[in-house]
């Protein structure tokens, strides 16, 4: 007993004549930590005694001190190699040598605190110690400053539990087999796992186990039949230990059953057998013989046998894949069964049991019905085998003698046919190795006609869609509705329900159905004669979702005060709801008010705008009226549905025009137009506007007058040549009257009533001397008229040879030949008829036997006195018509003054 913590500790032990006792015991302080002291003092316990008893006196006292016995290390810690169970509490101490306060200790790294016993020793009490490793935890003590280190291994085991499902049974009535669940290992690095010794109490036997939870007992041959068994754990630190009482005979576990093979199997029954381990002399077992399916046990009969087991399974499904398994127990007292035993079999083959579900889809090909046909597969139930192909046989009704069949290979589920306009019927027949199922018929009408029937709506649920409909006749043999499992906008996988003639409803489920998707359902009634009407369709959502797009909006009839809004091509339909109409939005400039037809409203992003609500789905034009001219207004169209609205796009910007604009463009786009149109028609008909309005000028070469004037027989008429004059820019004018008459040279006009005669000229000598004939030019041109040839002249005036040469070459000034001109014009005036007019081109003539009117010759030709110029003339139709007169002449002169000319 230590001074610090005085305890007392009660031993119990007999005591015998001269026998030396001991007794050891274990102190929660180490005893190197501090010295021990211990005194004992006894009292008689024995029935014979009467009670109370006394003790005796207490002995001295005896140290115990095992510091003396410590080497010369600088730091110890204790206890050493501890070993302790899990949860219990465990005091550790410190014994320095160098009596330093800057110790610390750790915990598996974790500094822990403890209380100071004196100078050098200090204690450590850790409570409720967790099992961390077999190899131990490790405690441990250092100096700060990088001293001494001491430390010890603490040895924490798990808690030694008592075993738990103890139980003992038989396989041949010759060996038990006990087993247990042993619960944790307490096995550490110190100390081994702990140990299991099997008792049996009648016979006195034990065995020493050799495994943690199964020990083997041998039956004992003298017919023993109760066993008492009990089965002690123990480790170093304590024993634990649990009972059983049993019969031998009910504890009786059967072996597992062995070669289960079935035999004689057929479409819709077998037979099963097996054996099983006999026990003891003739021992009956019972049997349990379960039939699985899919997992399931769909069969269960029990069979009592001594060593072979035979048993007939029937109503089976051909073609099925079946598990048998067996298992057995002792007959005499249930104890348990025994393991199973499974074996897999197929049934064989048989013709299917069901007609195809068919159905038919009708569409008009270049005028011809083409009907697509669509069976479903039959179920493994009733297919009965392996499906090879199916048999479409087409029967005309108008032509009975007329049989089409058509084998189509499994696994395909449509084909399609191409009809006439007479009635068919359709039988569709699936095989296998076996044979045909019973035929699925369907009648094709000849006239299938248009089938025009009212739309409604259904409501969709997380079960799928209700559909009801109202029968139409007393003699349907049944229904069906028709879907589409995708979206429209997808190719159709046509989806078909058959239901009986009493049914009126129906809830259509697909794990195909998406939210926000529109499918269209149609109700089909069959008639005795299994024709097909269509009742009623019906178009519904699982799920309605606001609009995902809006309509493309066309503006249009733009005027000062109104615009049209239409989108037309805007399809309800592919919409995720049922559209209930639009939402018209308008922007107006600032500060004005909404129009009549519209609300103002708050938008999404907190801007204020007006708002006019469609609520007719099928209204997609709208006017939006009462506007200010030149103003900017926005517009924007979205549709909604039950959920919500579309979303909000971009808004659209648009000016109004002026007021009187519009009146402005009715009148220039039809002057435009009338322009245009002009125009077209001048550039289809400009060869007859050439022809009438500006004739090609002939060629006086080419024409038919030239060969009038060589009739004349006057050598000197000719064409003239340009290149041999050098033209003047004289040109006289003759018009009716109040007309003017302009000479280009000098820029003078003169105005007459009547012109009776055309004016001639004549080239005279300047000289005032000369008396003798002077030079005559003449000008003519017949190529505008034919008629001028017949009644033109010409007048010669010879000239005298004595005429100075320079006298034949220049004509009279410019002065003079106006003023010749101008008297002679006078004259001739009144000889021209009101409204007849003659053009004349006056050119002189270069010398005839030079080309260049600056080179004269020095000697004049001779006999030629007469130079003579053609006159070019311009004559009226009047005076071409007319026949000519003696006294009219196309011939004018006028009297030039010698040495002088004009240009």
């Amino acid at each position: 007993m230590s001074q610090e913590d005085p305890a007392g500790e009660n031993y119990r032990t007999t005591v015998k004549r001269n026998r030396v006792l001991h007794w050891s015991w274990e102190s929660k302080l180490p005893l190197e930590c501090a010295a021990h002291f211990i005194r004992m003092r006894s009292m008689v316990d024995d029935a014979r005694i009467p009670k109370p008893g006394f003790w005796s006196n207490w002995s001295s006292w005896e140290e115990a001190d095992a510091q003396n016995s410590l080497g010369h290390d600088p730091l110890f810690v204790f206890p050493k190699d501890k070993l302790v169970e899990e949860g219990s509490n465990v005091t550790i101490c410190y014994v320095s040598r160098i009596h330093q306060d800057n110790i610390s200790c750790y915990l598996e790294g974790v500094q822990i605190y403890g209380e100071r016993l004196d100078r050098s020793v200090s204690a450590f009490e850790l409570k409720n110690v967790s099992f961390i490793r077999k190899k131990g935890t490790n405690v441990f003590c250092k100096v700060d400053q990088g001293g001494a280190l001491g430390g010890i291994v603490l040895f924490v085991s798990k808690v030694l539990e008592e075993p738990k499902d103890f139980s003992c049974e038989t396989q041949d009535l010759k060996t038990l087999t006990c087993t247990w669940d042993p619960g944790s290992d307490t096995g550490l690095s110190k100390q081994p796992s702990q140990s299991y010794t099997l008792f049996e109490s009648f016979s006195g036997k034990k065995t020493l186990c050799k495994h943690r939870n199964w020990c083997n007992w041998q039956v004992a041959q003298d017919s023993q039949e109760t066993y008492n068994f009990t089965l002690v754990a123990e480790n170093y630190l304590r024993k634990r230990s649990v009972s059983i009482l049993f019969n031998l005979t009910q504890r009786v576990h059967p072996m597992t059953p062995y070669n289960l093979f079935p035999k004689n199997v057929r479409a819709t029954n077998a037979t099963m057998t097996w054996k099983v381990h006999s026990i003891g002399n003739n021992s009956t077992l019972l049997c349990r013989l379960e039939l699985l399916a899919e997992g399931k046990v769909i069969q269960q009969h029990n069979v009592s046998i001594k060593v072979n087991g035979e048993y007939l399974l029937s109503e089976l499904e051909p073609d099925t894949e079946y598990v048998a398994r067996v298992r057995c127990a002792y007959t005499n007292h249930f104890w348990k069964w025994s393991e199973l035993i499974s074996q897999k079999f197929n049934t064989a083959e048989a013709a299917p049991s069901e007609a195809p579900d068919v159905w038919r889809n009708m569409k008009m090909v270049s005028g011809h019905p083409t009907v697509s046909l669509f069976w479903k597969p039959l179920s493994k139930v009733h297919a009965n085998g392996k499906i090879l192909f199916y048999n479409v046989i087409v029967e005309n009704l108008d032509k009975p003698s007329r049989l089409e069949v058509l084998s189509i290979p499994a696994p395909a589920r449509s084909t399609e046919l191409t009809l006439d306009q007479c009635s068919y019927q359709i039988h569709v027949t699936a095989h296998n190795n076996v044979g045909p199922s019973p035929a699925s018929v369907i009648v094709i009408s000849g006239d299938p006609g248009n089938e025009e029937v009212e739309s409604g709506r259904v409501n969709g649920t997380e079960d799928g869609f209700s559909v009801s409909w109202k029968p139409q006749s007393g003699d349907a043999t049944g229904y069906v509705v028709e879907w589409c499992d995708g979206p429209q906008d997808l190719p159709c996988v046509l989806q078909w329900k058959n239901l009986g003639p009493n049914t009126t409803s129906t809830v259509i489920s697909s794990g195909a159905f998406r939210p926000g998707v529109r499918y269209n359902f149609r109700i089909y009634e069959i008639s005795a004669k299994r024709m097909a009407h269509l009742l009623e369709k019906k178009a519904g959502y699982l799920e309605e979702l606001a609009p995902s797009d809006n309509p493309q909006v066309v503006m249009s009839n733009l005027t000062s005060h109104s615009f049209t809004l239409s989108w037309k091509d805007y399809s309800t339909e592919s919409q995720p709801g049922f559209i209930q109409g639009y939402h018209v939005y308008l922007k107006p400039k600032a500060g004005e008010q909404c129009p009549p037809a519209f609300e103002k409203t708050v938008l999404p992003e907190d801007s204020v705008c007006c708002k006019h609500t469609i609520d007719n789905p099928e209204q997609k034009t709208f006017v939006v009226e009462n506007l200010q001219p030149e103003s900017i207004y926005e517009f924007f169209v979205t549709p909604y549905t039950s959920v919500g609205e579309g979303p909000l796009d971009a808004f659209t910007k648009i000016t109004t025009p002026d007021e009187y604009s519009h009146i402005l463009i009715r009148i220039i786009l039809p002057m435009i137009f009338c322009v245009l149109i002009v125009m077209i028609i001048c550039y289809l008909k400009r060869q007859w506007l050439k022809e009438k309005c500006y004739p090609d000028i002939p060629d006086p070469y080419k024409s038919s007058v030239l060969s009038l004037i060589k009739s004349k027989e006057n050598p000197h008429l000719t064409i003239m040549n340009v290149n041999d004059c050098v033209p003047d820019a004289i040109e006289v004018i003759n018009k009716p009257e109040g007309s003017k008459i302009q000479f280009l040279g000098t820029r003078k006009s003169l105005t007459e009533t009547e012109f009776t005669k055309p004016a001639c000229i004549y080239l005279l000598p300047t000289e005032k001397n000369y008396s003798g004939p002077g030079p005559c030019i003449c000008f003519e041109n017949f190529t505008y008229n034919q008629a001028a040839s017949d009644f033109a002249s010409c007048g010669h005036f010879p000239v005298t040879p004595q005429a100075p040469p320079h006298q034949l070459g220049p004509l009279t000034s410019p002065e003079n030949l106006l003023k010749a001109l101008e008297q002679n014009y006078m004259n001739s005036l009144g000889e021209i008829p009101a409204g007849e007019a003659n053009l004349n081109y006056v050119s002189q003539l270069a010398s005839p036997t030079s080309g260049d009117k600056d080179s004269l010759p020095t000697n004049p030709p001779e006999p030629a006195l007469c130079s003579e110029y053609k006159m070019q003339m311009a004559i009226p139709l009047g005076l071409a018509s007319a026949p000519p007169s003696e006294n009219s002449s196309l011939s004018s002169a006028t009297l030039l003054g010698q040495g002088e000319h004009y240009r």
